[in-house]
């Protein structure tokens, strides 16, 4: 099995971003799968067009893509992603889209094909926090999120998909608000490297109760 990971640069006037931070830390191989790395540009129209290079240049079997979620304590992979760009804040060239869709031809929304409630359980079990999260937001995570989804539907259906979103690293926080939460970064990596055993080690999800009830 070929599994790319991929992981934002930094963004947000951050000088480094815990996502690809944590996936450099990842070995070359997990469980027997070779595990293939890529740094995405934290920019709306250029992220989908270097994943998909990436695509077609690794031809991996798999492709799990990293985010930064500041304000969440805990390793979130992501079930949902939805057709919409709304940015709070510029991308890294400028843009900054308002109620704009992804793709004009797309679904409303795409479900992950990705293992996300067997990835939190193995990631607790080696005592790292973990939440599944049914909204990835509408920036360019979220956006990166659905074109890989989208790309799936379209040109790739062999090639499961998903998303994780990271913490801040504790480094990251200093200079924050008190309460500010984050996580070791060697711990983010781990936590990674957990929810990649559990791709590997399940086809299909488990059936458990995670739903939300607000």
């Amino acid at each position: 099995m070929k599994i790319l990971i991929t992981g934002f640069n930094p963004f947000g006037g951050e000088s480094t971003n815990p996502a690809f931070e944590a996936v450099k830390l990842l070995p070359e191989t997990i469980k027997e799968a070779q595990i293939i790395k890529l740094e995405i540009p934290t920019e709306f129209k250029r992220a989908g067009k270097v994943l998909q290079d990436g695509i077609e240049t690794n031809k991996p079997d798999v492709v799990v893509c990293i985010g930064q979620a500041g304000g969440r304590s805990a390793i979130t992979p992501e079930k949902v992603a939805i057709n919409l760009m709304d940015g709070r804040i510029p991308d890294n060239a400028g843009y900054q889209p308002v109620d704009t869709p992804v793709r004009e031809d797309g679904p409303t929304a795409y479900f992950t094909s990705l293992p996300v409630k067997a990835m939190v359980e193995t990631i607790r079990e080696a005592g790292i926090p973990a939440f599944l999260s049914y909204s990835a937001g509408t920036y360019v995570c979220n956006f990166l999120m659905y074109e890989l989804l989208y790309l799936i539907d379209h040109h790739y259906p062999n090639i499961k998909g998903g998303f994780i979103h990271v913490p801040y690293m504790s480094q990251q926080v200093v200079n924050k608000p008190n309460g500010t939460p984050s996580m070791d970064l060697k711990t983010i990596a781990r936590g990674l490297e957990k929810a990649v055993e559990a791709i590997v080690e399940h086809d299909e999800d488990i059936a458990v109760h995670m739903g939300e009830t607000h």
